[in-house]
């Protein structure tokens, strides 16, 4: 899509971008990254990536298996 693009077009959807992101509010790393922190650790009871998915459950689990004589 980008190619089909003259560069005047380039520069206006770059342009346009740019006042969306000037726009957001900003915030200090040092608390948002301890907010984020602590969201983690509360919500890593229910993380299926740390917890594992039950037996029952998961829609992965093979089927059945093939056995060839």
């Amino acid at each position: 899509m980008a190619q089909d693009m003259t560069e005047k077009e380039l520069l206006k959807m770059e342009l346009d971008q740019l006042k969306k992101e000037v726009k957001n509010e900003r915030q200090m790393v040092s608390k948002t990254g301890k907010e984020l922190k602590e969201y983690i650790e509360s919500m890593a009871g229910e993380d299926p990536l740390l917890k594992g998915v039950p037996e029952d459950k998961n829609p992965f689990k093979e089927k059945g298996g093939c056995i060839i004589s």
